[in-house]
């Protein structure tokens, strides 16, 4: 997930200190719980989506539907940024004006769980889709064996490109993909487009040599891996093309990609397949696109893997829970069972989103994109399941560290240092 702001305190302590806090200003909040059967039974629910992601014909869906369910409650949906968002959350689900129904990235969700900041969700597990739903997202949002936060999306990164820009034949290894890059870069033309932030996108070349993020050892602590010798080899390949084949910040971050493509500025740009939809827009839409340029000819392929098939990527995506502040729990469950709907998942389906509900997977378009989104899927892998990998997210360890990279540093240093760093945090 993106963010733009260095936070003061791990996020583990600001949400233990906010949970703190929260108990400290109520006395009453036992007999608040007690009384959720008489909860108000309607009222304006608040939908917190982040992003752009999910289509208006989705947002409309939830709407309509929620209100007709619920006579004489209205449901509003407030967009958030992933910029700042851990620390928005942290702050607003703590608070007396919690939002009801949350998204959060697949990559924080155990933080929040783990902190109590969502309602348990155990029994309403089958109501929502049971074992339907995608599983590795379930356990993302399961703290403690309790379900907090059910899957919402996922999705995997892609390589577009238009061939009105690149007219090389589509490689088929690691090595071929960083050599037709660098081939194709010119003074106008990133033969990839890599901000220096986009830590995502280099997951795939440490995963690739052998190296790894961080693993947990028998006695419980975390070993972090970009200094292994597979994840040196990995960020060696990553700094060559930040060096030699892409155009775009050393210290840029992985937002509007849309922009640089639609100008005809990019060979190859891997990011997650619901990029498709900024690129193909209309040039007059709100978030312009390229859809009468390069957006007409849009084509896309799995990242190639060092011995060739897709290569192992970060599964991208998100979880969505019911805040347990809210003051309307079970209008909050309402939506949630709506979000989870055969309907409403068909439609992320649709618009290129894998669903959450792995039934509904039959609905994802039947195109060149989306099946080469489905061949990175295949092969995806998340972050360390730590409810602490939030706070290497939020103290922007990741980012700082890969715009040095990008700046030509001493790979092996920066490794060893951002191995100290993560270690410092997962153990704490």
């Amino acid at each position: 997930m993106k963010r733009n702001r260095l936070v003061a305190t791990t996020v583990a302590s600001t949400i233990t200190l906010a949970l703190a806090l929260a108990a400290c200003g109520s006395d009453d909040s036992s007999s608040d719980e007690g009384s959720s059967d008489a909860a108000v039974e309607s009222g304006d629910l608040r939908v917190w989506l982040v992003g752009t992601d999910t289509p208006q014909d989705a947002r409309d869906y939830l709407i309509e539907t929620f209100e007709s369910e619920n006579e004489g409650s209205t449901l509003t949906i407030e967009e958030q940024a992933w910029d700042g968002l851990v620390d928005k959350l942290t702050t607003s689900l703590s608070s007396s004006d919690s939002p009801d129904v949350v998204e959060v990235g697949n990559t924080q969700a155990s933080a929040f769980t783990s902190a109590g900041f969502f309602a348990d969700l155990t029994e309403d597990y089958d109501a929502l889709g049971g074992d339907d739903l995608l599983q590795g997202f379930v356990e993302a949002g399961t703290y403690d064996d309790k379900f907090y936060a059910a899957p919402y999306y996922s999705g995997a990164r892609a390589v577009f490109y238009t061939p009105q820009i690149v007219t090389n034949e589509i490689p088929t290894t690691l090595d071929e993909y960083i050599s037709t890059a660098k081939d194709n870069t010119t003074d106008d033309v990133s033969g990839m487009w890599w901000p220096g932030q986009d830590w995502y996108n280099a997951l795939p070349f440490v995963w690739e040599n052998g190296g790894f993020i961080a693993e947990q050892a028998d006695d419980g602590t975390w070993e972090a891996g970009f200094s292994s010798e597979g994840g040196i080899k990995g960020l060696e390949q990553v700094q060559d093309l930040m060096v030699n084949a892409s155009n775009a910040p050393a210290d840029g971050q992985e937002t509007d990609l849309q922009v640089p493509f639609c100008e005809g500025s990019v060979g190859y740009l891997s990011a997650p397949t619901w990029i498709k939809w900024s690129i193909v827009a209309e040039p007059d839409a709100e978030v312009p696109g390229c859809s009468d340029t390069y957006g007409s000819d849009l084509a896309a392929f799995a990242l190639p893997g060092a011995d060739g098939g897709a290569a192992q990527v970060f599964a991208g995506g998100s979880n969505i829970a019911v805040a347990a502040k809210s003051e309307n729990p079970e209008l909050a469950k309402s939506a949630l069972e709506i979000m989870l709907s055969d309907g409403y998942q068909k439609i992320l389906a649709g618009n290129g989103l894998i669903p959450a509900k792995v039934s509904q997977a039959e609905y994802l378009p039947d195109d060149e994109i989306t099946q080469a989104g489905a061949a990175a899927a295949a092969n995806s892998k998340l972050t360390p399941a730590s409810p602490k990998w939030a706070d290497v997210e939020a103290q922007k360890v990741l980012q700082d560290s890969f715009v040095k990279i990008a700046q030509g540093g001493d790979v092996t240093e920066i490794a060893t240092a951002l191995d100290e760093q993560i270690e410092s945090i997962l153990n704490s």
